[in-house]
């Protein structure tokens, strides 16, 4: 069976490329991959491309199949299969039409019409695959910072965290930020000084530390702003917990992570708290393996 040719575009923006590499990954476990990165070009560029005028995409096998999350991927996407076919598939809701598209991956806080071109998701897909080694012990929190949807309340957050800390002598923490977090979170030593909690700066990660701690985590409790790692951690197969944030305003975010709760794959804190129970999610999360087997099944029986 000859590989499947991908033209993966990237934006250069990492939780972009998350998601195509995570669906790009999916793909490969499914069948041969010959896979191919390239930077979003320039309108100019992608111009001479769609003539099939440019270079460095005249040196790449044709492709089946051609990749792209971030508005700045979709000129790219469009301009190869004019020059050089395939099928472009997008990630994410696209600024141009839906119609220009072989297929669109979009999540369903985005409230995506009904179309044949149109596959809705559970969130942003991702890198990760339910793991095997959770370790009931274990427990990780993820932190982020201060966003469009969500306010910001170092407090609250300390009183949450030392929580959950107290609750389970049991349980071993890692604790770590994101670039978003301000720099008083750690520098003000109010989180719970405790030997059963271990802090982490993202400064002193790279960029396979988070997943490696997601396939031993058995609990992740996630701050309510950063979605994308929510979706990690389920995919993961962690029971999951949101560490609550003010709302900025009512959103596709907020949308999605009330949607998540009411099916009971997280659970706010304010409900662990009634309970001290951390429930396990109700099933298997796995939207890159759900979208890699429709674009295999649609396109390449």
């Amino acid at each position: 069976m000859p590989p499947l040719v991908v033209w993966r575009f990237s934006d250069g923006k990492v939780g972009h490329d998350n998601q195509s590499l995570g669906l790009l990954t999916a793909l490969t476990r499914l069948r041969p991959v010959q896979a191919h990165m390239l930077a979003s070009p320039s309108l100019g560029t992608a111009l001479r491309g769609s003539l099939g005028r440019l270079s460095t995409w005249q040196t790449l096998p044709p492709p089946d199949l051609l990749l792209g999350a971030g508005h700045r991927t979709h000129p790219g996407l469009l301009a190869a299969r004019q020059g050089y076919g395939g099928r472009a598939v997008v990630l994410m809701r696209p600024s141009l039409p839906l119609a220009l598209f072989d297929l669109c991956l979009i999540p369903e806080h985005d409230r995506p019409p009904a179309r044949t071109n149109v596959l809705t998701t559970r969130g942003a897909l991702n890198r990760l695959e339910p793991s095997t080694t959770l370790e009931p012990a274990r427990g990780l929190m993820l932190i982020g910072g201060p966003s469009a949807h969500f306010g910001w309340d170092e407090a609250a957050l300390y009183a949450q965290i030392a929580a959950i800390v107290a609750a389970d002598p049991a349980m071993n923490w890692i604790l770590t930020t994101s670039r978003r977090t301000p720099a008083s979170f750690l520098e003000n030593g109010r989180l719970p000084t405790d030997p059963r909690l271990s802090v982490v700066p993202v400064a002193q990660t790279d960029p396979d530390w988070l997943p490696a701690q997601l396939a031993r985590a058995g609990q992740v409790w996630v701050s309510a702003d950063s979605v994308s790692m929510v979706y990690e951690a389920l995919t993961a197969g962690a029971a999951v917990g949101i560490l609550e944030l003010p709302r900025a305003r009512p959103g596709r975010v907020s949308r999605g992570l009330d949607g998540l709760a009411a099916a009971g794959w997280v659970t706010p804190f304010a409900d662990w708290r009634r309970s001290q129970h951390l429930p396990r999610p109700p099933g298997t999360f796995n939207e890159a393996q759900r979208c890699a087997r429709w674009i295999i099944a649609r396109w390449f029986p």
